[in-house]
């Protein structure tokens, strides 16, 4: 078959500029093939080059005595003691999810778990951070429960047990959905896996499903922002299939427990290509491939769509040489695929060949370490007006405010999500969604990981290094209420196009109020994905830059609920309370606005309290504990007295604050404690003496929510209010395929 001519209008079909095309042209000295100018595109895409972010991500704090391996390999690495690590990551899957929202958010689900299990870990938690438009929007329905099927669909099937995540609504995401997935795994500490190919000779062995056309110049579509075609690109989408990873999974474990693997590498973007490409890079070695011996599930496929194929359920191994024989055994036995595609070379090449011709003969390190990086223009963000509400608008009774913020699309229960998904497989979880961290023992001891998923989009919008120090700051309260002690995080930063200079100014100050509250916190990254162009025609997402938080708890006994579970407790408020409504989540859905400047972050506040808080529960002090952050004091109060079936009395907003700026603040820093009475006092003193503010504020007890001086507001109504929006709103029917495409102007189902 004859290759199609190098036109500018196919330069540009793969995602390179004219400059970039120039470079190719430079390195080569010489017109690329076909195959060639695929290689570079997707090894130059936003996706795996990372060419818009890479400057800023250096600024990341990495390093701390327990991280074993940070950024730069599948996943992030750190001691969680008993002589395991967790090695976990999260990314994104948000242009496939909102194309083919059950595929999209199963493959991603898919990728995740081979980030982890390459590194020889079983995966042990999947968490989730989704985001949707409006719900009046009329694809916001259809895409929620396609990407909830589809995140269920593959976890359940492959039994591990989704624990956590968020998931929240905005206008700002009706054309662009997020689906970030994060997957934690364990392992013991000798016997990780990296992928860093060494042995020259040794050969390469392709395992796992057979390689289709599907999801060919993903990580190109992935790297693109969405047009009014988006259908179109649909064939870009892989289609997933759990069953296979399940036994891919077993398989892969099998075979590292022999001394027989050298590196291994998933088959995620850019498929066989970036496989190959990057494990021979980071050690230094070339490679070259044989693509006749790719195993195939579709006739008549070109050396073009087998090297970007971007099929499920692949893994690309490095094994030692001779030991052939006992890998197809074992992959034999798990009825997969397996093959010997190529081997490593000592010239720093890759040369593959396909029906007996050579059809890309290329340097590896200007694909890979020497990728194009670049300075993008960057404009600061403006600071935000002040909010100067309505004195009426604070005197708002608190009690329907109440009601009306637990039954919004925000904070509402998300029990209809969490409930398709299997929290209890492996037997190992100790508290699954719906508490301020996920809980799940470290198999066969009495110590436990703490896992949470954190951001506030609308804070980010506003001022996004305050907003990227928040989403720190909030992971890191999260695991500390527990009473877990925060190792490292692993992130995915969501945002618009970089070619446009404000979305980089928002990027730049993201990543660096980040980097803030990692280094204050000693809270590292060890791990993450940067997702850009997340935008359609021109309209942008919200910047998020999600962060999902890891932490340990030495004693499974010590761990604290948000429950409230016994009558009488003492409610004590720890932190300072200013009544902060700027970007509040009561201005946005009492007053329909989202104005003024996020709640400030005081990171040496935020160590401090989260410091202290750990002391108690390791004191057993606590007999409850939550954090406060949207929707401020009664928010939190309601969901305590909602998590135990026990009702409590908080007492009148103090004179220098108006009822709606005490009830409904989002002071940062802050955690909601429940104490026995006769240790309530011994607790205030602790905290006075490290300076940090702290007031009684209630008592638990009854079958009310009581803000006084409000009438009470009976459990069964706050139950109400919070339960019934969505799964009325997830299930109500919806319009048919037609009705989605003429509502969107792009695809339907």
């Amino acid at each position: 078959m004859n290759a199609p001519p190098i036109t500018d209008e196919l330069i540009a079909a793969h995602g390179l500029s004219a400059e970039e095309y120039r470079r190719i042209r430079e390195l080569l000295g010489r017109t690329p093939t076909i195959e060639e100018l695929g290689v570079f595109a997707v090894m130059w895409s936003e996706h795996c080059s990372y060419k818009s972010s890479k400057r800023h991500l250096r600024k990341l704090p990495t390093e701390a005595p327990w991280v074993v391996c940070g950024p730069g390999e599948n996943a992030g690495v750190v001691r969680v003691g008993a002589g395991k690590v967790a090695v976990f990551k999260m990314e994104s899957h948000n242009h496939p999810s909102f194309i083919e929202p059950y595929q999209g958010a199963a493959t991603g689900v898919g990728g995740i778990l081979r980030d982890v299990f390459t590194m020889g870990a079983r995966p042990v938690a999947l968490l989730d951070a989704l985001r949707f438009g409006d719900p009046s929007h009329p694809r916001t329905r259809y895409l929620l429960n396609g990407v909830v099927a589809g995140i269920a669909g593959y976890g359940n099937c492959v039994g591990v047990p989704t624990v956590g995540g968020e998931t929240g609504f905005h206008p700002a995401y009706d054309r662009n959905i997020l689906v970030n997935v994060m997957c934690v795994g364990l392992a013991d500490e000798e016997r990780v896996f990296y992928a860093r190919a060494a042995g020259v000779g040794n050969p390469l062995l392709y395992v796992g499903a057979k390689t289709g056309r599907d999801g060919i110049h993903g990580a190109t579509m992935a790297s693109a922002s969405f047009g009014a075609d988006a259908e179109v690109q649909r064939p870009t989408v892989q289609v997933g299939d759990p069953f296979t990873e399940k036994l891919l999974l077993e398989a892969c474990l099998e075979l590292m427990a022999r001394d027989v693997v050298v590196a291994v590498q998933d088959m995620g973007a850019a498929g066989i290509t970036s496989s190959s490409l990057e494990m021979a890079a980071r050690g230094g070695l070339g490679v070259v491939l044989d693509l006749d011996a790719v195993p195939l599930r579709e006739t008549g496929m070109s050396a073009y769509e087998i090297l970007l194929s971007e099929s499920q359920e692949r893994m690309l191994m490095v094994l030692k040489a001779g030991c052939e024989a006992e890998a197809k055994a074992v992959f034999a036995k798990w009825e997969l695929d397996c093959a010997v595609i190529g081997r490593l070379t000592d010239d720093g090449r890759l040369r593959a060949y396909h029906r007996g011709r050579l059809v890309a003969d290329l340097p590896i390190a200007p694909l890979t370490e020497e990728a194009p990086v670049y300075a993008r223009p960057a404009t600061p963000p403006k600071p935000p007006l002040p909010f100067r509400p309505d004195p009426e608008a604070l005197s708002i009774d608190p009690d329907a405010a109440l009601l009306r913020l637990l039954a919004s699309p925000e904070l509402a229960s998300k029990r209809w999500i969490f409930e398709q998904y299997d929290h209890q497989v492996m037997a190992d979880t100790v508290r699954g969604p719906g508490g301020d961290a996920a809980v799940v023992r470290i198999h066969g001891t009495d110590r436990g990981l703490a896992l949470t998923t954190d951001c506030t989009p609308v804070y980010c919008a506003a001022d996004p290094r305050t907003g990227g120090r928040q989403a720190v700051a909030e992971a890191y309260r999260n695991l500390c209420a527990v009473g877990a002690r925060p190792l490292a995080i692993t992130n995915c930063l969501n945002f618009a196009s970089p070619e446009r200079p404000e979305v980089m100014g928002q990027f730049e100050a993201a990543v660096e109020g980040m980097a803030e509250a990692c280094r204050a916190l000693r809270f590292p990254v060890v791990s993450g994905n940067v997702s850009f162009y997340n935008e359609t025609e021109g309209r942008g997402i919200l910047p998020t830059p999600q962060i999902g938080g890891l932490g340990v708890l030495e004693d499974l006994e010590l761990r604290v609920d948000l429950a409230l579970g016994e009558e009488g407790l003492v409610l004590l408020l720890l932190g300072e309370s200013r009544g902060w409504l700027g970007q509040s989540l009561f201005q946005q859905m009492l007053l329909g606005r989202e104005e003024g400047a996020p709640p400030p972050v005081d990171l040496a506040a935020e160590a401090r309290h989260g410091a202290f808080v750990r002391e108690l529960a390791k004191d057993r002090l606590l007999c409850a504990c939550h954090d406060l952050s949207r929707g401020g004091l009664a928010v939190a109060a309601a969901e305590m007295c909602l998590a135990g079936g026990r009702g409590a009395r908080l007492e009148a907003p103090p004179p220098h604050l108006a009822p709606a700026a005490w009830w409904f603040g989002e002071d940062q820093g802050r955690y909601l404690l429940a104490v026995r009475p006769e240790e309530a006092e011994a607790v205030e003193v602790r905290a006075r003496e490290l300076g940090i503010a702290i007031a009684r504020v209630g008592r638990s007890g009854g079958d009310a929510l009581i803000l006084e001086p409000a009438p009470p507001i009976s459990l069964q109504r706050l139950e109400q209010a919070y339960e019934s929006w969505l799964p009325a709103y997830a299930e109500e029917p919806q319009g048919g395929l037609e009705d989605q495409r003429d509502a969107h102007g792009g695809p339907g189902a």
